[in-house]
């Protein structure tokens, strides 16, 4: 697919140009096109992570290849933010819309996955700050980390795409146990799904043990 660069908002990370599309940011639109596998993340399942040190949004920073016990790391695009307009065309391009309501269903079925074992980090090439924003105004009771280094596409080959002169992480999701990656959730679809997927695997295919937490540091 070609992208054409535009210019772009450099505080909020968007186009200057205001999208036709729907921003209602909490609903998915109708028709949404299905990403479809391409092969971009088999080479995961089973990896290790490695040791690599991400900004949380409680102000620690966690080692991901250093969590002992359980968790899930979601990765999407970007959040939107209400009254900004998305990137040009960003609802025809497969998998990028929904990550406000991906965020939700983690948010929603965070008491499930807890009775699991599992811990819950979302991740994406945006900001700290950035992303304090948006879980504040989601009330996500799991921390957000920022790769805005691109250091998981470095180390582990996590796929991309390019919009808006952006280059960002495509949808998907880890199930991490120990350090190794046991499932892969590639693609993601529909994005408002994928927490209830995540715990109908962990239901079947996961055995009880410790949960992966991150360090603490206070809110800001």
């Amino acid at each position: 697919m070609t992208f054409r660069s535009r210019p772009v908002n450099r505080t909020l990370g968007v186009n200057n140009r205001r999208s036709t599309m729907s921003t209602n940011l909490s609903e998915l639109p109708k028709d949404l096109p299905r990403p479809v596998d391409d092969g971009a993340a088999s080479h995961l399942q089973g990896m290790k992570l490695p040791k690599i040190a991400l900004m949380a949004t409680n102000g620690a920073t966690v080692d991901l290849g250093g969590i002992p016990g359980r968790f899930v790391l979601y990765v999407y695009p970007m959040t939107g933010r209400p009254g900004v307009p998305l990137p040009d065309g960003w609802d025809g391009i497969p998998g990028a819309r929904g990550c406000t309501p991906q965020s939700c269903s983690f948010r929603d079925h965070y008491s499930e996955l807890k009775s699991l074992n599992a811990s819950v980090f979302g991740l994406s090439t945006q900001t700290t700050d950035y992303q304090k924003e948006a879980r504040d105004r989601l009330h996500l009771p799991f921390e957000l980390l920022s790769d805005s280094g691109y250091r998981l596409k470095q180390l582990v080959r996590l796929p991309t795409f390019s919009v808006a002169d952006m280059e960002l992480y495509k949808r998907l999701a880890l199930i991490v146990e120990h350090g190794q990656i046991r499932k892969v959730f590639y693609p993601v679809f529909p994005p408002d799904k994928n927490a209830a997927d995540v715990v109908t695997w962990l239901r079947q295919n996961a055995q009880l043990g410790a949960a992966g937490d991150a360090p603490q540091a206070a809110r800001t």
